[in-house]
């Protein structure tokens, strides 16, 4: 059976992780501002569709690593943590929004759900993040592929969530954003939030 402190934690990370501000986060912030909300639900389609297909692969890829050499789950825990420290680092140095930026017109093209897709599939850092999650914050279960399943489903269910939020609060998150010292910190406590995860993840891994 599952532990709820391990899941809350998984979901923490995970929404930390995928919800703090990236590429894709800002892009639904800045599409949702530029266009509205509803206009702006097939890209935030695309975008859940290929954090589904970054899932999948960094689950086969988890799994078959650990199942021929699992002496490495140290070494891979390690690397999960050490890559959300960089990340939360990353968001913690970056610079405020420029003025503008969000700004859109009607004769403007719109983000579709190929460009959402596209987005993250071909975006390294999306299959990185879930490597470090799994090998971080990976659920007990039922053998190996109860494991990568809840975990899975986990991060897919906070993905959905988060990215969600990012469309709803888009045009309000732009605004604070493009203001230095809100935005610094914002940023800085998503920072400290993600590295308060990890630790936490320690106790129980």
């Amino acid at each position: 059976m599952i532990e709820l402190e391990a899941v809350i934690t998984l979901a923490t990370a995970t929404a930390l992780l995928l919800g703090s501000p990236g590429p894709a986060p800002l892009a639904l912030a800045a599409t949702s501002a530029a266009f509205g909300v509803k206009p702006s639900l097939g890209f935030l389609g695309g975008i859940l569709c290929g954090l589904a297909v970054a899932i999948v692969g960094a689950t086969a890829g988890m799994a078959t690593v650990l199942a021929n050499w699992p002496e490495l789950k140290l070494a891979l825990q390690l690397t999960g943590g050490l890559y959300i420290a960089y990340v939360a680092y990353k968001i913690a140095m970056a610079p405020a929004l420029s003025h503008g930026t969000a700004s859109g017109s009607d004769t403007a093209p719109r983000p579709t759900f190929v460009d959402g897709f596209i987005l993250n599939i071909l975006n390294p850092k999306a299959y990185a993040a879930f490597l470090a999650l799994f090998s971080q914050f990976l659920l007990p279960g039922d053998g190996a592929l109860g494991s990568y399943l809840s975990t899975g489903i986990v991060c897919f269910l906070v993905a959905v969530l988060v990215d969600s939020l990012w469309l709803l609060l888009g045009g309000l998150l732009r605004r604070l954003f493009e203001r230095p010292l809100w935005a610094r910190c914002i940023r800085f406590g998503f920072a400290a939030s993600m590295l308060l995860a990890v630790g936490l993840s320690l106790t129980w891994i």
